[in-house]
């Protein structure tokens, strides 16, 4: 329990009040790694309590933190590039550097998913002084969620492939309105044969998207098929298979919702592979709206999810879990729209 402090407050009456290291509290008023959240805010309170002034002067309300360590499990791909130009333009705001690394993929098949960071490497992070991690739709163990929390380091999670913990803040934007979004238009165009060709099945963003379409088509009094409902990679060649698939059904599919722009368009280029014209034939619409969703041909009509905004929330939040501050949520959620182009149409004449 902290003690009392009488007579003016020094560095270390303030560690003894608050039963820490002078170290710790100079982190602390300082803005360094290496302290738990925990500790860091009751530091703060026994700071704030005692009325501490440093001897040096007063100390500039935001200080200078480590930078931020932004982690990916892929980054060539126009999603990550979307995310990283709003972390950095997050970083830009706020005056820090940002540090970027991309996972190692694991061992077996070139495609195999990325290992996960580890303890040491967040250790490491920890002892090179960074404030922060910002990981990337990637799967986090809950030993490496202990050790960001145990060192001290801010983690933010931006569409995380894994349930977490109530705990961990992540960022991320309304998948399942996003589904209901995409396929209520596909509804309205008179479609009635939707297929979803989503990401990872373990994934959480692609299980919300499909749970939104899902129950946008329940609402309209649509069967379930479960014959079109199909879970691959976010990629084009995955796109590419999953429509190989579904057109070889007996009874085919007039619209595909893409659970990625990736994956949707492998969906054109396996579509026109077996002679269908998009959106004569078939219509396609995707998630993301990334750069080349207007240059696809067609335009891809797309589900927007504000990427620019994501990277931008999880630079601000990540810097106030590495100062000890509280974040403005756990759990943020920012609002997707529908972005209609020229992929889409009412289905074909039977």
């Amino acid at each position: 329990m902290a003690g009392t402090i009488s007579g003016r407050a020094t560095l270390e009456a303030v560690a003894r009040a608050a039963g820490v290291s002078k170290a710790t509290v100079s982190k602390v008023l300082n803005g360094r790694p290496g302290v738990s959240a925990e500790t860091r805010a009751h530091v703060r309170r026994v700071l704030r309590g005692v009325g501490y002034t440093p001897t040096t002067g007063p100390r500039d309300a935001a200080p200078r933190v480590g930078a931020v360590q932004a982690v990916f499990n892929k980054l060539f791909n126009p999603y990550s590039i979307h995310i990283l130009d709003g972390v950095l333009a997050g970083a830009r705001d706020l005056g820090v550097e940002v540090v970027t690394s991309v996972l190692r993929q694991g061992a077996g098949a070139q495609d195999a998913a990325p290992a996960p960071p580890g303890v040491a490497w967040i250790e490491e992070l920890s002892a090179r002084g960074r404030a922060g991690l910002i990981v990337v739709t990637s799967e986090l163990a809950p030993e490496e969620i202990a050790a960001c929390d145990r060192l001290g380091l801010g983690l933010v999670v931006v569409d995380p492939r894994n349930p977490l913990d109530e705990n961990v803040v992540s960022v991320g934007a309304t998948n399942w309105a996003g589904g209901v979004q995409a396929t209520e238009h596909l509804l309205a165009l008179g479609h009635r044969r939707i297929a979803y060709a989503g990401g990872p099945d373990r994934s959480v963003p692609a299980r919300e998207r499909r749970h939104g379409y899902r129950e946008a088509l329940e609402t309209a009094g649509v069967a379930v098929d479960p014959a079109l409902t199909l879970h691959d990679d976010f990629t084009a060649d995955a796109g590419r298979r999953m429509v190989e698939i579904l057109l070889d059904r007996d009874d085919p599919p007039t619209a595909v919702f893409a659970g990625s722009d990736l994956i949707a368009m492998g969906v054109f280029q396996g579509a026109r592979a077996q002679g269908l014209a998009v959106p004569t034939d078939l219509s396609v619409i995707g998630f993301d709206d990334t750069y080349g969703a207007p240059w696809t041909d067609p335009p891809l009509t797309t589900v927007n999810q504000p990427l620019l905004d994501m990277g931008r929330v999880a630079t601000r939040t990540v810097l106030q879990l590495a100062r000890g501050e509280t974040p403005d949520s756990h759990h943020v959620q920012l609002a997707t729209r529908l972005v209609v182009r020229q992929s889409t149409a009412p289905p074909p004449a039977r």
